[in-house]
């Protein structure tokens, strides 16, 4: 026992840490946490005493390249939380190569089907249809408009029965129909063309170049692409709230979280096919349809097998 006294004998056991208490069946532990850290306790043999000893510290986990924690563990929904849910795209523009490849991949990992309409609308009777079998909808506008009033009362229905709805626009003039909708349902718009082309941070406060902290939708992200050139949203007298402002200070994405209806408006749909891999799009965009699945409302009726247990 004294030869074993002079040495250090100590194992290091490692998990999450639970800032927010268990964790629900969808979510991961570290939900609402942009910095997560991880629980190391080690056990070594006191000299003096001859009884083993735990301590506890807390230590970052392992870092992609842009400073964002490493590991799905650290995105807001459990892998495979929402299987046999569907994501419904109005894919209107597919320009430069854009064929909503890199989104399908990273959303399939956490459960998620895509249904995609591509380079024109459908009927708006196809449209309801459609949104039927799906969780939520997501809109990548044009430079033209596409949709009608027909469409608008349909994505409106879907949208008041509390199913989300992502709407995407980029710099001039690919709003338009991002802002016909995002007029019809939040009364908000966007306009401009700013060079972004950066990643960004947490904000230090609001109305400066950052990501909002510690929201669901920004689980395990300390760094963030802005896009390319983005537009700017014109919140007007709506309810949107800031997500990220762009390294021009500028209001690139807001959500809006009221009556138990959710959305988000952005105005960087590049992010989805330009540099993919730069500092977190993918975590993003699984965060964001987690957050839109709304299981706050629909609690496990939007969760798969799995989750529900």
């Amino acid at each position: 026992m004294a030869r074993q006294s002079l040495f250090a004998l100590t194992c290091a056991l490692m998990a999450p840490l639970l800032w927010h208490g268990a964790a629900l069946a969808q979510y991961n532990a570290s939900k609402g946490i942009n910095k997560p850290m991880r629980k190391v306790q080690t056990r070594s043999l006191d000299a003096v005493s001859g009884k083993w000893k735990t301590r506890t510290a807390y230590q970052p986990p392992a870092r992609d390249s842009y400073g964002n924690a490493a590991g799905s563990q650290y995105d807001l929904a459990v892998d495979g939380a929402f299987q046999g849910q569907t994501v419904a795209v109005l894919h209107l523009y597919t320009g430069e190569g854009f064929d909503f490849r890199l989104p399908r991949a990273a959303l399939k990992k956490k459960g998620f089907s895509v249904y995609r309409w591509s380079n024109a609308a459908p009927s708006p009777e196809e449209l309801d249809r459609g949104l039927k079998k799906a969780c939520q909808l997501w809109i990548v506008s044009s430079n033209t408009r596409m949709l009608n009033d027909e469409h608008l009362r349909v994505i409106k229905r879907f949208f008041d029965s509390g199913r989300g709805v992502y709407i995407w626009g980029d710099n001039e003039p690919y709003y338009a129909d991002a802002n016909f909708v995002a007029q019809g349902l939040l009364g908000a718009t966007m306009k401009g063309n700013v060079m972004g082309n950066k990643a960004v941070t947490l904000w230090s406060r609001r109305g400066k170049a950052g990501l909002l902290p510690n929201h669901l939708l920004t689980t395990g992200l300390a760094h963030l692409f802005e896009g390319i050139t983005i537009a700017t949203l014109q919140p007007g007298q709506s309810r949107i709230r800031p997500l990220l402002y762009g390294s021009a200070n500028n209001m690139v994405s807001a959500y809006y979280d009221h009556g138990g209806k959710r959305a988000i408006l952005d105005g960087g749909f590049t992010r989805l096919f330009i540099h993919w891999d730069t500092a977190g799009t993918a975590r993003y965009v699984k965060n964001a349809a987690a957050w839109l699945a709304n299981y706050e409302r629909f609690g496990k009726s939007v969760l798969g097998q799995q989750a529900r247990r």
